[in-house]
């Protein structure tokens, strides 16, 4: 199994960014997807979410700039973030969950990618 994630980088404020993350080793369309970031002394938090299905979850502090998608054709899941903010200075990573009901029953990790805010 793995999770290569890419497109992070150096960005300015307000600036965009598309983050990818190529999976193989695994059947994709029966994965949840999401990204995670983690800040330098910070715990890693959900970002957002896109399920099997196609329905997507953000949390609110990039509600309105960052969207998930997923092109199961390509095993690929992306972060479209628009009007990038300082704040949004984190290590991202890719998780693939298999659900059978509300119980997790796959769980993997990219390796993350840095993305860097600053002027």
């Amino acid at each position: 199994v793995q999770l290569v994630e890419s497109g992070g980088g150096l960005v300015q404020p307000g600036g965009s960014l598309r983050l990818s993350c190529a999976a193989s080793g695994f059947i994709f369309s029966s994965y949840a997807m999401s990204w995670y970031r983690q800040a330098p002394g910070k715990e890693r938090e959900l970002v957002a979410t896109i399920t099997n299905t196609g329905g997507s979850t953000n949390a609110d502090s990039v509600k309105g700039r960052f969207t998930i998608s997923r092109d199961n054709a390509k095993n690929t899941v992306y972060l479209q973030m628009n009007s990038l903010k300082p704040e949004d200075t984190a290590v991202y990573y890719c998780n693939a969950r298999l659900l059978g009901g509300v119980v997790t029953l796959k769980n993997y990790w990219g390796q993350g990618t840095q993305v860097t805010v600053s002027s």
